[in-house]
């Protein structure tokens, strides 16, 4: 049964204001960094001012954050970053509690043009589906908080707690924008973040650590290549390590991690070798991702690739006396988790029943690192569940249904109304 106040603002949200907002952020070309990334979060700082929120935007200390000793690292370089945070106005005599809804504004490139049908900035409509970059991952997470925070101003609704919507920068790369944010004092009682989860509640996240390899050679004429060392020959036996690594690493994974064929991934994304078609290269670069597992610390994560690297050197003639350089450079993500047995995920699942959500929402794990574990490691309660499907985002193939987004925003409401409270 629905409360006045929950059927007053459930009927508050409009799918077409939806489907507006949802469009004029994906305009807004917020890669990781740009300055458009900047552009968004006064966009939405005008948007949070006008639903009457107290808004604090500012420009975060760069410099500071980077010599914070828990600074999550970075890959996207950046000249600012901008916070954002509105949260609804203290009522006198409040004493209820606040429920943080977060998102992140920055989206990755869109790669290749060709692959995409258009624009990908331009959203491309078909029937209830909108296409292009940052459509599910996360704009429409935002549109969908913006869509509650709407409906429980138009509903007249007044709240015993408060609610507060953190939009961050840099979650793409690291989480600059959530640590910035956390640094600055804001925090909550929990937290739903709403990354896409396809209709499923994500408590836990793996994390992910970006490493570079740096491997050396001797260099010769390719016609005497006898006479040198080539640094992609000395590379090979350490990739063959590196996949047994990852084999090890994934052997009877956390439950919440058990449905994907690989939880903990260790992947190599680039390869740079060589400056002469003719000449044997001296010196190859490999940098990748290495998956953290559900509850291990990052420094055991380091620790074990980098012996599973000494191993490798250790046996080879060549790379015995030319040890191969790890270095942590980008994205430092650790694993986070909901705290067993805390009320958020069914306060959600009732929620999401109650708007006509359908069938219930399972609990999982996920397999890469967010903001998450931010909030978490700061004793925020945290758990993810937004509309779209991770399958899709970063791709030419990105996009969202309006009608989820519009159901998520339901269950978000509701969500709201019964962790904070009505007056």
């Amino acid at each position: 049964m629905l409360t006045s106040a929950e059927a007053s603002v459930l009927a508050a949200i409009d799918e077409a204001a939806v489907f507006r907002t949802l469009l004029d952020l994906i305009v807004i070309p917020s890669v990781t960094g740009s300055a458009a990334e900047s552009e968004i979060q006064h966009h939405l700082a005008g948007h949070l001012d006008r639903l009457g929120l107290d808004v604090d935007l500012w420009s975060m200390d760069l410099p500071g954050l980077r010599a914070h000793p828990d600074f999550p690292g970075a890959e996207a370089p950046r000249e600012e970053a901008w916070g954002l945070v509105g949260r609804s106005a203290e009522q006198e005599g409040g004493d209820g509690p606040t429920l943080v809804l977060q998102g992140h504004v920055d989206v990755v490139p869109p790669g290749d043009p060709a692959a995409w049908a258009g624009d990908p900035f331009v959203p491309r409509v078909a029937g209830d589906v909108v296409h292009g970059r940052g459509a599910c991952d996360m704009k429409a997470g935002l549109a969908a908080q913006l869509a509650v925070l709407e409906a429980i101003r138009a509903a007249g609704v007044r709240l015993r707690g408060r609610v507060a919507a953190h939009f961050v920068v840099g979650e793409e790369d690291g989480g600059l924008g959530a640590f910035g944010t956390l640094q600055r004092g804001h925090r909550g009682d929990a937290c739903v973040i709403a990354e896409p989860t396809a209709g499923t509640l994500v408590t836990a996240n793996a994390g992910a650590l970006t490493f570079r390899l740096t491997v050396n050679g001797r260099s010769a004429h390719g016609s005497s290549r006898d006479e040198g060392v080539s640094a992609i020959d000395a590379y090979l036996p350490l990739h063959r390590a590196l996949s047994r690594l990852e084999a090890d690493r994934n052997r009877d994974p956390h439950p919440l991690m058990a449905e994907y064929p690989i939880p903990y991934a260790l992947s190599v994304g680039t390869v740079r070798s060589g400056d002469w078609a003719s000449s044997v290269p001296d010196l190859l670069v490999a940098e990748g991702r290495f998956g953290v597992r559900l509850g291990e610390d990052p420094a055991v994560a380091r620790a074990a690739f980098e012996r599973c690297v000494a191993e490798v050197c250790a046996g080879d003639p060549w790379l015995r006396d030319h040890p191969v350089e790890v270095t942590w450079p980008g994205g430092q993500f650790a694993s986070g988790r909901l705290p067993e047995g805390h009320p958020l995920p069914e306060v959600i699942r009732a929620a999401h029943a109650d708007a006509g959500g359908g069938p219930g929402l399972r609990e999982r794990g996920a397999s890469y690192g967010s903001d998450l574990r931010l909030y978490a490691g700061a004793g925020i309660p945290t758990l993810q569940f937004g509309p779209g499907d991770i399958q899709v985002a970063h791709s030419a193939r990105e996009q969202v249904s309006v009608s989820e987004v519009a159901a998520t925003a339901r269950t978000l409401a509701l969500t709201v109304l019964r962790t904070v409270g009505v007056k």
